[in-house]
């Protein structure tokens, strides 16, 4: 498939039948790290702000690099029997497409090819490595086979690309255009990531191209309840769409929480919703030009939002938790979910939340700091509860707090020690409000504006 979605060329691949694999006899360990997408958007972050451009390569047919710690037999493939000896099987060499480990051995031996040259692997994203040599910086993310990579010397760039080729066989993508189904555009301004095509294919395949366009993802005050009548639809047809739905969502955080939302009724959806979907392919349908566009800017550190709802949940009157962080005026990692706990106060629910957002910071802090990216100072979290800002900071034990679990006393040891640091916002500058309810139109596209969503056509 080509970034407009089409397809370009045919191929045919020789896959062993993994699925008759034995755990312990023929594979052990399967497991095998990528990066995380908001790790992706971060890089996208720095090189905006650094003015460093992002270059792409492909490992040609990568899972056949990967060496075998286990002796594996295939039968011989149909069409290539040798003659007289139809009944003896192959011992594979290498790896295989469809053997269960043939992730990890590729990964451990892509792994250890960067180690040997220099590279230091993140401790906090394990698919993410860096190699620094007197003052010059070379970042690589790598997605099974595909690699992403940047720095601020073209030296190290262009010797990191011949390297890669002398190893494997290649094919380098130039400039990061499409990636995993984002569209990156690179301008002298910024770089704008987007995933236009991939909503189109989406309305498209559910018969929604030439829907009729709504102004908000979800109706302002809608409830939701897996105890609401009518009739059942294909539930199938229900989670696949959700499940395209929530891939949207890596640059499209404004349909976050109305997508988490129609996420809770993946047992039995009924009629209302499935028109709670729709209404989301319709929203789509108005604004699918949108996406995130990364710049410059002089301050550049993180800064972070946390907000809750109140007993939201009608069903089990659970609270929503959302958080957004930035880098920049650009938001690059947030989310959008439901509490573990029914909470007894609006302090409570916001005070859960911003323990998980805290959680995040401490995480982020420890990435950006091996991304030579160090955050001098406590990280500011902004929230718009006065009264968990107040527990936060002090172990108060009055009546409406005393029976908070001591996990999300998490917070206050971070406090104390000035990782973090919580400072009030007021409710009308509270970003990560769309992340909690259903807003308005008019509060909608204050936060969509305030994130740093964009039209591409402006740009």
């Amino acid at each position: 498939m080509n970034a407009q979605g089409e397809i370009e060329r045919y191929k045919a691949r020789l896959v062993a039948k993994g699925y008759k694999q034995k755990a312990g006899i023929d594979y052990d360990e399967v497991f095998a790290p990528v990066a995380r997408m908001e790790t992706i958007r971060l890089l996208i972050s720095q090189a905006a702000q650094f003015k460093w451009p992002i270059f792409q390569m492909d490992v040609k047919s990568a899972f056949l690099n990967g060496v075998l710690e286990e002796d594996v037999y295939i039968e011989q493939p149909p069409g290539y029997m040798k003659v007289g000896e139809e009944k003896k099987v192959l011992k594979l060499k290498k790896a295989l497409y469809g053997l269960k480990q043939a992730p990890r051995v590729w990964n451990t031996r892509i792994d250890t090819y960067f180690k040997e040259n220099g590279f230091k692997q993140c401790p906090y994203e394990h698919a993410l490595y860096v190699k620094k040599n007197r003052g010059n910086m070379l970042f690589v993310a790598l997605y099974v086979d595909d690699l992403i990579f940047m720095g601020n010397n073209d030296e190290m760039i262009e010797e990191f690309k011949g390297t890669m080729t002398q190893e494997f066989e290649m094919t380098d993508l130039g400039l990061m255009k499409f990636f995993l189904g984002l569209e990156v555009r690179q301008v002298e301004t910024g770089i704008f990531l987007s995933q236009e095509t991939y909503a189109k294919e989406i309305l498209k395949k559910y018969k929604m191209a030439n829907c009729n366009p709504v102004s908000t993802p979800m109706e302002p005050g809608a409830k939701l309840s897996k105890f609401d009548g009518g009739e059942r639809v294909d539930t199938s047809r229900y989670r696949s769409l959700v499940g395209s739905l929530r891939y949207l969502t890596c640059t499209r955080p404004d349909l976050s929480l109305s997508v988490g939302i129609v996420s809770r009724f993946m047992e039995e959806p009924v009629h209302s919703h499935w028109k709670a979907l729709k209404r989301i392919l319709r929203y789509i349908q108005g604004t699918m030009t949108l996406g995130l566009f990364y710049s410059k800017v002089e301050d550049y550190k993180l800064v972070g939002y946390s907000d809750s709802d109140w007993c939201g949940d009608i069903d089990d009157r659970k609270s929503t938790s959302g958080y957004v962080f930035f880098m920049g005026d650009t938001a690059f990692t947030w989310l959008s979910k439901k509490q573990p706990i029914v909470t007894l106060s609006t302090c409570e629910a916001e005070y859960v939340a911003a323990s998980r957002c805290v959680c995040h910071a401490i995480w982020l802090r420890n990435l950006l700091n091996k991304m030579d990216l160090k955050q001098l100072g406590a990280t500011v979290i902004q929230v718009d509860n006065k009264s968990a800002i107040e527990l936060a900071k002090n172990p108060v034990n009055h009546e409406r707090s005393k029976h908070i679990d001591v996990r999300f006393h998490f917070i206050r040891d971070h406090v104390k020690e000035g990782n973090v640091e919580l400072v009030h916002v007021a409710s009308r500058d509270q970003v990560a409000d769309i992340f909690t309810k259903p807003l308005p139109k008019v509060l909608l596209d204050k936060c969509k504006k305030m994130i740093g969503m964009m039209d591409g056509r402006s740009i």
